[in-house]
């Protein structure tokens, strides 16, 4: 089971409106819509996602980092890195 599974589908219905989002852009684009206010609705979508990485990331950090530290070793140590490096490609983007 992964951390986010108990919320599960929350994400999901986040992850529709964000798909709803990126298809109102193309539709933008499309239309030939005032660049300014693309860039606004493009804005709207980052945040969204944004939103969505952090949450899996607490529910990471909450369920699967937590629960390796509580065992121990070298699998311990693999999660707290691998949750470092997702946290270094969040703060890129």
């Amino acid at each position: 089971m992964r951390g986010y599974s108990t919320d599960k589908d929350g994400y999901l219905a986040r992850l529709r409106r964000v798909e709803g989002q990126v298809r109102g852009l193309q539709r933008m684009v499309e239309n030939d819509e005032y660049c300014i206010d693309v860039l606004t609705q493009i804005a709207a979508a980052t945040k969204a996602l944004q939103a969505v990485s952090l949450g899996l990331m607490d529910e990471h950090l909450k369920h699967c980092v937590a629960q390796a530290i509580a065992e121990g070793g070298v699998a311990a140590d693999e999660k707290v890195r691998e949750a470092s490096e997702a946290i270094a490609r969040l703060v890129r983007s």
